[in-house]
């Protein structure tokens, strides 16, 4: 009944005409939360040749072989919501009003989804959203509440609330394929999969619990990090692996429950971590290696599932036609600097994975190096489509990148800005380029530069060297040339204030979906 339900929701409008594919492209795309390209095979990042050997991502590296992978790909803001707001708007935070974890967009703000239905695009959105009650502006969604649940998830939609019974990668890509097939067939489509899958609290399917149980991760060189020789407040973050990972919550290890009362996918981890003990370092390498194959675990369901979408896609003559992309909305610490979870402006939390396959224009196995942000994804999708953005837009269309005719004057830096104070990471905004990362912190007035070249692991900060003198003054100004190019004059450190009560707007009336309770991020 549940199937059926949904699938009459997907179909409300849709008149089942010739199967023949539009001239323009289908878009499939393809969103993950908190997935590191580290841990993808086709990214040459230092854990991708492990998870080539392991088969983690097949799939993605299947569409990446037959597409472009983008090496240099960055959002504004490493955490869930402002990100996705970025990816939605094509504006940085400050501007869309999304600056914390489950803001909304402020209302009148124009969305990429609008512009696709303008073209013509049936549209649609399964999955996590977390972006408060702000309207996808889709014809169909079918969305997570909040962060969701990995377990027999719940989903809001048009038609009220539904359950499915499953893991959420799973039932989140059943729910896709079921409105392909009943989408209307007379018009291009634009579906946008949006997994929870892998972010905390990483639990697999039961189908993986076991795999990987038999090999060693390899450790990150910074596992054991000190801190030293940079800013003070790196030293005073909550995302330890050592410290501030839970052995009940994140690590599944239940201490105070008699082994028989602990689910069947975690028994004998339970009973082998009692065996062993582990104390000191030893605690710290265990909870990394158990960690993380959770984590590649969840990852591998997600792969599941973009396999299951490209087979859909051959089998019904749909991939020609068919621009599928494979994004996050941030990277991941998994273990570098002795870290879980995301938020600085280093390497590990601001690079994402976007990897994007169109038959016929896009040069298979391409691997551009040209800088995007998450801004850009919209007018990107818009101009594919064949459809029109504002000019007040901070991302810039990518489709010349894509063609391999990078235009000369393509952007050399990208802004970052981090305004929620949670996990002890410090508000910080600074600027990111090919060899260097700059970071001002603004309740502590310190800084840090890392000259990557030299240091790819950023654990000295240069900004108090005199060889540096020059760069850092080329920084600040390249710092201050962005922060005015977008408009951005939030003061450092940047209080938080009440919203406005939401204005019921007429723009939000066809699509929205209605008030709904986020969960802040763990």
């Amino acid at each position: 009944m549940l199937r059926h339900a949904l699938l009459v929701a997907a179909c409300s409008c849709a008149l089942l005409a010739a199967d023949a594919a539009p001239a323009r492209p289908n878009i499939v795309f393809v969103f993950s939360d908190d997935h590191t390209p580290q841990t993808i095979g086709a990214y040459n990042l230092w854990l991708s040749p492990f998870c080539r050997e392991q088969r983690v991502t097949p799939n993605i590296d299947r569409l990446a072989a037959a597409g472009a992978l983008f090496q240099n790909s960055f959002c504004g803001n490493s955490i869930c919501s402002p990100s996705r707001a970025a990816v939605l708007t094509g504006l940085h935070g400050h501007a869309n009003g999304v600056r914390y974890l489950g803001e909304e967009v402020t209302p009148g703000t124009w969305k990429f989804p609008t512009a696709l239905r303008a073209a013509g695009y049936q549209t649609a959105v399964i999955g996590k959203w977390h972006l408060g009650a702000t309207p996808s502006e889709t014809d169909f969604w079918c969305l997570l509440p909040g962060q969701g649940a990995y377990v027999n998830p719940s989903f809001t939609s048009a038609t009220g609330s539904v359950q499915r019974a499953g893991h959420a990668s799973d039932v989140i890509t059943d729910l896709s394929l079921e409105w392909l097939e009943g989408r209307d067939r007379s018009k291009p489509f634009m579906l946008m999969v949006h997994h929870k899958a892998p972010h905390r609290t990483w639990i697999p399917p039961e189908r993986y619990a076991r795999w990987l149980d038999d090999v060693t991760v390899p450790e990150p060189a910074t596992l054991f990090d000190d801190y030293a020789n940079r800013a003070s407040v790196h030293k005073t973050q909550k995302l330890m692996i050592d410290a501030d990972m839970t052995l009940s919550g994140d690590l599944k290890l239940y201490p105070d429950k008699p082994l028989d009362k602990i689910p069947e996918m975690y028994r004998a981890r339970n009973e082998a971590f009692r065996a062993r003990n582990p104390q000191g370092r030893d605690l710290v390498r265990w909870k990394y290696q158990t960690y993380l194959k959770d984590y590649l675990r969840c990852v591998k369901s997600v792969d599941d599932g973009v396999g299951r979408l490209l087979d859909y896609l051959d089998r019904h003559a749909l991939a020609d036609n068919t621009v599928v992309i494979y994004a996050s909305d941030q990277g991941f610490f998994v273990g570098e600097h002795g870290w879980f979870d995301k938020r600085w402006i280093l390497e590990e939390s601001i690079r994402m994975p976007f990897i994007l396959r169109w038959p016929g224009v896009v040069k298979p196995g391409s691997r551009p190096a040209a800088m995007i942000q998450n801004i850009d994804y919209a007018p990107t999708l818009v101009e594919i489509a064949g459809g029109q953005t504002p000019p007040s837009l901070h991302g810039r269309s990518f489709l010349p990148v894509l063609r391999g005719e990078t235009p000369a004057d393509w952007r050399t830096s990208v802004f970052y800005r981090y305004y929620d104070p949670g996990h002890g990471v410090p508000q910080h905004l600074g600027v990111r380029t090919a060899r260097y990362t700059l970071a001002h912190y603004g309740a502590t007035d310190e800084w840090d530069l890392f000259d990557r070249e030299k240091d790819p692991d950023q654990l000295r900060s240069v900004y108090a060297d005199p060889d540096y003198a020059v760069a850092v003054a080329e920084l600040k100004a390249e710092l201050a040339r962005l922060r005015a190019l977008y408009g951005e004059t939030d003061p450092e450190p940047y209080v938080k204030t009440a919203r406005p009560a939401r204005a019921k707007a007429a723009a939000d009336k066809p699509t929205k979906p209605g008030k709904r309770k986020t969960q802040a991020d763990r």
